[in-house]
């Protein structure tokens, strides 16, 4: 599709921001609503339905209906299978239409909304779609007087609440394990971008994937999302988000029912780039490339980058011949690789850290300005500062935004122990030809994720999630349904 079909598509397309419960597009109880601004240039998307406490109450009813007289949980794992691939071929189907769907809801580029969130989206529902019909239960070695059988259950109502920076794949990496192990599920996408869950709730349904076992509550955190943390009938909770809101959902959970809480939280992620390098060059476009990705908005983005100091001017001079690239540029073109930031709020967020890096005594060596004022649109250059200390605001709290931090090390091991000396431990990366020293250092860096000599290595079947204030429990892989499945012993006495 060319940058003009894009931008008449967007034109006409009609926008359906009505609630999704029990198989029916429905309004908030209260008629209240909300008004959806896309960051690209301020436009009004349309009104979006301010789902609470009393909508929660019926998504919830449905779903536990539904769990209840097993529509979906009493199906084999091989016609769960079937529906779920079912699913992810619908999603390849509606494409471009979930696609353009997110751009204008979040600000992304559409070259990777297409390329990255729909195939991954539809990859992730394929694939816990295959996996169910291949996961054996145990027996126990007991005694030969017993006969124990160790089962896997799926824990009955499941609410997923997910973020605004990847709200398709986010979303997926949390239904797609809970529907296939049997699960209904309730999801609250964020207030920000709330487009491409509703679709997929109606792709879901035609898909085969029955009324009630599937719904999506739009609204605001504090209302849809704490009214399904503190439901005495939600038995699961999984959320990504910021380290302040999961501490909350935790909070909630306890307070409840104390139904299951996983959390994937925050990220401050080190990048370390040793003097002995195989490959500076792909070292730099890993750096760069990944920080400015989704215009930072990521939780693994690799912010603090730590550069030997032998190498530091050469590593600095070939990083900011790349910065031109990533300036922003309108995301319904195909050639733009760094689009908005999600809204106003998140804007001055990103610009008020900025701030405080300058004023901190950092360096700004390329950007550090807001950019597009024209378009209405909120855009951020691409930003570096040099000259950081571990203790500066930018080095320590997460900016979700296109800010890297660039310090300076002599010895590893003080290279890790600032890495470490954070509060988040979601993913890190050491670059170096030396072997032994890449596996102690792998090793010595707390996160969940560490990369040799590459960053955002991804792939489904490795599980995601971090270290301390990262958070709980892991997305992704077959570890994803430990979080969605209850372990049964059922123990037999042979007379």
């Amino acid at each position: 599709m060319t940058n003009k079909l894009w931008h008449e598509r967007a034109a006409t397309l009609k926008m359906d921001g009505r609630a999704f419960i029990d198989g029916q597009r429905v309004w908030a109880k209260s008629e209240q609503q909300f008004d959806n601004f896309s960051p690209i240039d301020g436009r009004n998307l349309g009104l979006v339905a301010r789902c609470q406490s009393d909508d929660v109450d019926l998504a919830v009813s449905a779903a536990r209906t539904a769990f209840n007289d097993g529509r979906w949980a009493s199906q084999a794992p091989a016609a769960r299978k079937r529906v779920l691939i079912k699913f992810a071929d619908l999603v390849l189907k509606y494409g471009d239409e979930l696609a353009l769907l997110e751009t204008l809801d979040m600000g992304k580029p559409i070259q990777y909304s297409l390329s990255v969130d729909v195939n991954s989206t539809a990859n992730c529902i394929r694939w816990y779609g295959e996996a169910i019909d291949k996961i054996y239960d145990e027996i126990a070695p007991t005694a030969s007087d017993s006969l124990a059988l160790i089962t896997r259950e799926a824990v009955g109502v499941v609410a997923a609440i997910v973020p605004w920076n990847y709200p398709m794949i986010m979303a997926a990496w949390k239904i797609a394990p809970a529907l296939a192990a049997g699960n209904s599920v309730i999801l609250k996408p964020s207030e920000k971008s709330p487009l491409t869950a509703l679709r997929l709730a109606e792709i879901a349904l035609e898909a085969g994937i029955p009324a009630g076992v599937f719904n999506v509550v739009p609204g605001y955190g504090h209302e849809a999302g704490a009214a399904l943390a503190l439901h005495m009938d939600v038995d699961c909770i999984g959320f990504t988000g910021s380290t302040k809101i999961g501490k909350q959902i935790l909070q909630m959970a306890g307070q409840s029912n104390l139904k299951r809480a996983w959390t994937e939280l925050g990220g401050k992620s080190a990048n370390i780039v040793c003097a002995d390098c195989p490959d500076l060059d792909a070292a730099v476009e890993a750096a760069i490339g990944s920080i400015y990705f989704n215009q930072g908005e990521s939780c693994n983005a690799p912010s603090r980058l730590f550069v030997e100091a032998s190498i530091k001017d050469k590593f600095m001079e070939k990083a900011l011949a790349m910065m031109p690239s990533f300036q922003p540029g309108d995301p319904l073109n195909e050639d733009t690789i760094m689009g908005a930031i999600v809204d106003a709020t998140q804007l001055k967020s990103v610009m008020g850290y900025i701030a405080a890096g300058k004023s901190e005594g950092a360096k700004c060596l390329f950007g550090g300005e807001q950019v597009r004022l024209e378009t209405g649109g909120y855009y951020v250059a691409p930003t570096i500062f040099d000259q950081v200390d571990s203790s500066m605001k930018i080095a320590r709290e997460e900016i979700f935004g296109p800010v890297l931090s660039v310090l300076t090390f002599t010895d590893i091991n003080e290279a890790v122990r600032q890495a470490n000396a954070s509060s988040f431990g979601l993913q890190a990366a050491i670059w170096t030809a030396d072997l032994s020293r890449a596996i102690k250092t792998a090793r010595a860096l707390r996160a969940g994720t560490v990369h040799v000599n590459q960053y955002d290595g991804d792939d489904i079947t490795v599980p995601f999630g971090g270290y301390k204030q990262s958070g709980n429990g892991r997305d992704k892989s077959l570890h994803a349904f430990d979080k969605y499945t209850e372990l049964k012993t059922t123990w037999i006495r042979i007379s």
